[in-house]
């Protein structure tokens, strides 16, 4: 079994993802009120979430990065060497940004208890390599307001129960189960039961397409 992350809401995402993400919005002279018509939401919102004071939700992150036509990965933090550790530092570059230390991944925890850790040891631009856990109770987003995006996703269940609902379909996946499905399909994840749900998840083909919601 994974082990359980804390059940605890952080304040906001990383300083370092949030100024990336007023960063990227900047750099395409896009005001946060513009950007917030595009993801649906209130400007105040982009503004607390840019400012480390708010998580935004699985579906509010995918329909930030769809308008600003960026890539997941571009917005994980890179860890830091441990108090300047020259060897770990050698061995990273030996290893040439092929190989990702299970101890050493990039993570997002977002709203509604869904954590994010980034599989790929640097940023790639065509592919979302994550591996992902859901809190007891977890969502990627409500019921009533199902995600869809562009691209095709790959989801492994290591541990826990996962539910799924794509378009007018539900299931109910074990360790060992796994699901395809294109991801402009209207769909949502949640954990199912008393302990987290660990899925390692692979989305390929999603950048530059702005939808990200769905309001059933």
């Amino acid at each position: 079994m994974a082990p359980q992350k804390s059940q605890e809401p952080a304040l906001g995402i990383p300083p370092v993802v949030a100024a990336r993400l007023r960063a990227h919005r900047e750099a395409r002279s896009m005001s946060a009120r513009a950007l917030a018509k595009e993801v649906r939401c209130s400007p105040s919102l982009i503004s607390q979430i840019e400012n480390g004071k708010a998580n935004p939700s699985v579906a509010t992150l995918y329909a930030i990065v769809s308008a600003l036509g960026i890539s997941l990965d571009e917005l994980f933090a890179d860890p830091e060497p441990n108090n300047g550790d020259r060897a770990q530092t050698q061995a990273q570059r030996v290893e040439g940004g092929m190989v990702m230390r299970g101890n050493r991944r990039p993570s997002i925890s977002l709203a509604s208890g869904v954590h994010w850790e980034r599989l790929t040891p640097i940023a790639d631009p065509e592919v979302d390599f994550l591996y992902v856990t859901y809190d007891v109770g977890g969502a990627s987003c409500p019921p009533d307001a199902l995600m869809r995006h562009n691209g095709r996703e790959y989801g492994l269940i290591l541990a826990g129960r996962l539910g799924a609902t794509v378009g007018f379909d539900n299931y109910e996946l074990e360790p060992g189960d796994s699901i395809v499905l294109p991801s402009t399909t209207p769909h949502r994840f949640w954990t199912i039961g008393d302990e987290p749900t660990t899925v390692v998840w692979t989305v390929v083909g999603r950048t530059g397409d702005p939808r990200s919601t769905f309001d059933s």
